[in-house]
């Protein structure tokens, strides 16, 4: 199983997803980890990504999901996948999940704004709402609550999920 966790920058996908990997005993890959030096200057000189900087960078992220699968690995991604065209691209397999996280924009701000060491700066947090479709058919969770619990939220949605097609 891969679940992706998705949704723009500063909710909480890193650390969301590292506690859920890390509970469920599975590989964590930081999709930010893929981006070549180009897009993160892009993004650190305040400017958004377009489609050209993204799609390759969207394979490498199929490619490691593909791996995943191919040698029967879990996996948690944690992944912005804003758009609805890039999530049915990393949707290799019925084995690909999504959970969305949400956040009231002040709060996303507000945590963006208290990171360092990180090459996306606050200012391109509108261009990321701008740009997020909203997935029909992801576990959605709000990041007001700690992600201890919506780690216990998103475990709770695999098991149904793991009930449902066996």
């Amino acid at each position: 199983m891969v679940i992706v966790v998705m949704g723009v920058s500063g909710v909480g996908k890193t650390t969301v997803g590292q506690l859920l990997a890390t509970t469920q005993g599975w590989q964590f890959i930081d999709a930010d980890d893929l981006h070549p030096d180009s897009n993160r200057q892009k993004m650190a000189n305040g400017q958004p990504l377009t489609d050209a900087d993204r799609w390759p960078w969207l394979a490498l992220v199929r490619e490691q999901i593909s791996l995943a699968l191919a040698q029967n690995h879990s996996l948690v991604l944690a992944c912005s996948a804003l758009r609805a065209e890039y999530r049915d691209y990393l949707a290799v397999d019925q084995q690909v999940h999504f959970v969305h996280l949400v956040g009231d924009p002040a709060l996303i701000q507000a945590r963006l704004q208290q990171r360092s060491n990180h090459f996306m700066p606050t200012s391109l947090l509108a261009s990321q709402l701008a740009t997020l479709e909203r997935p029909s058919n992801a576990l959605t969770l709000t990041v007001d609550a700690e992600p201890k619990t919506l780690v216990e939220s998103i475990q709770r949605w695999m098991l149904d999920l793991t009930t449902s097609t066996s």
